[in-house]
C-alpha cells in the first residue's frame, strides 16, 4: 500500500550507510560516535543521516552501551504546584546535561508507587528520583537501592534509608511558624493535611509521611517550649478532597471550643480551607489567622496577603537532578545540599481577638449554634 496514509520505515543504520556508501559498521560508529573512522566517512554519514531524518533505536543503543540517558522521576501528586516546580527544576537540569526525563504521578499510592519504579526499571532508566508516598514501606526503594542503580529522594525521607535527599528541615520552620502563631496568642492551633490514615490522629501513631510527621512535631515542640498542651483534637487528617477540606474546616471552627488559627499542609488545601471560612461568614485574620505551606503567586493576590511557609522546591529539584546525575556518570559525591524554608510573614496572621487563651466569643458576621 502506498497511499499518503501508509506507514513510514524507520530509516536504519544500514539504509545511512548505504546513501553515504560506506560499511553498516562504519556507520554504526559514527552514528553513536565511538571506534575509529576517519573524519570523511563521518562528515558523508551524518550528511546523510540528516537527510534520511534517521533516528536511532534509543532501546537498541542502551543495550549497547548500558546507558539510557533517560531519568525517573515518581511524585504523589502532579497537580500539586509544589511537585511541578521541582519537577520543572528537574527537567531543566536534566535537559542541559543530555538526560530526558519520564514522569509518574502515584496519587500518593505506595502500590502505584511499586509499580512506577518497576516500570521505570523495565524501560532502563539510568537512575530514579522518587518522593516516596511512605517513609515506612519502602522495601521497594531499599532493593532499588540495594542493586546499586542510582537512587536520589526529594521533598521525604524514606525511613533510615541512606538515600541523598534533598528536602528542607520541616521540624524547624514548623517549630517557628507555630512560636509566631502562639506569640499572636493562639492556643488552638488546627492543622490540616491529605494524608491518609486509618484512623484519626493520635499522638505517637505512626504516619507514612516524614514531611507531615515532621510539622507535627515541630507544633508539638513549639507547644512543649511554650509550656502549653499540644490541640492534639485539632490534628485533621485524610482530606481527600475538596468537599472533605471543607468540611473539616467547618468542624474545627464550629467546635465550641474552636480553632482561632489553621495551617493548611499544601497550596491545594489552602484553596478550600480559605473558601470554606469565606462560607462561614469569616474574617481573615479578624476571626482566624491563616498559614500555609509553599509560596505561589495567588497567595501574594489575595485579601489579606497569605503568610506562607517557602520552600526552595526549584532548588531542590535542581539539586536532586545535579546528585542523580554524578550518581549514573560515577563522579565524585558533592557536600550534601542544605535547603532552608523561610516563614513569610503577611497578613492572614493576627492577634488572638478575645484577650484570652481560647476565643470565647462568636465570629464576626456568623451566628454559630
Amino acid at each position: 500500500m502506498n497511499g499518503d496514509g501508509a506507514r513510514r520505515r524507520d530509516v536504519t543504520v544500514a539504509d545511512v550507510a548505504k546513501a553515504a556508501q560506506v560499511s553498516k559498521a562504519q556507520a554504526a560508529r559514527a552514528l553513536g560516535n565511538y571506534g575509529a573512522v576517519s573524519d570523511d566517512v563521518r562528515e558523508r554519514v551524518l550528511a546523510a543521516a540528516e537527510a534520511l531524518s534517521y533516528r536511532p533505536n534509543e532501546l537498541a543503543r542502551s543495550m549497547n552501551t548500558g546507558k539510557s540517558h533517560t531519568i525517573g522521576v515518581v511524585v504523589g501528586d502532579i497537580e500539586n504546584p509544589h511537585f511541578g516546580l521541582a519537577t520543572r527544576g528537574i527537567t531543566d537540569t536534566a535537559k542541559k546535561a543530555g538526560y530526558n526525563v519520564i514522569l509518574v504521578n502515584t496519587d500518593e499510592d505506595r502500590a502505584a508507587e511499586v509499580d512506577a519504579v518497576r516500570v521505570l526499571l523495565d524501560k532502563r532508566v539510568d537512575g530514579l528520583i522518587v518522593a516516596p508516598a511512605s517513609s515506612v514501606d519502602t522495601e521497594h526503594l531499599q532493593d532499588v537501592h540495594r542493586s546499586g542503580r542510582p537512587l536520589v529522594f526529594i521533598d521525604r525521607t524514606a525511613g533510615d534509608l541512606e538515600v541523598e535527599t534533598m528536602a528542607v528541615d520541616m521540624v524547624r520552620i514548623s517549630l517557628e511558624a507555630t512560636q509566631y502563631l502562639l506569640e499572636a496568642g493562639h492556643r488552638r492551633i488546627a492543622f490540616i493535611s491529605t494524608l491518609r490514615t486509618d484512623s484519626p490522629y493520635t499522638p505517637g501513631m505512626t504516619l507514612e509521611s516524614s514531611q507531615i510527621a515532621d510539622r507535627i512535631e515541630g507544633m508539638r515542640q513549639a507547644f512543649l517550649a511554650a509550656g502549653l498542651p499540644f490541640p492534639e483534637d485539632l490534628v485533621r487528617l485524610n482530606a481527600g478532597d475538596e468537599d472533605s477540606i471543607r468540611s473539616i474546616t467547618r468542624e474545627v471552627l464550629r467546635d465550641p471550643n474552636r480553632a482561632t488559627a489553621v495551617v493548611a499542609s499544601d497550596g491545594l488545601i489552602a484553596l478550600s480551607v480559605v473558601e470554606a471560612i469565606q462560607e462561614l461568614g469569616l474574617s481573615i485574620p479578624a476571626d482566624v489567622s491563616f498559614l500555609m505551606y509553599d509560596d505561589f503567586a495567588w497567595t501574594r493576590l489575595v485579601s489579606p496577603p497569605l503568610t506562607v511557609i517557602a520552600q526552595p522546591v526549584y532548588n531542590m529539584g535542581v539539586a536532586a537532578a545535579k546528585a542523580l546525575i554524578r550518581q549514573i556518570e560515577g563522579l565524585p559525591s558533592a557536600a550534601p545540599a542544605q535547603f532552608t524554608a523561610t516563614l513569610v510573614r503577611r497578613g492572614s496572621v493576627g492577634p488572638l481577638q478575645t484577650g484570652g487563651d481560647r476565643a470565647d466569643l462568636q465570629p464576626s458576621g456568623l451566628g454559630l449554634p
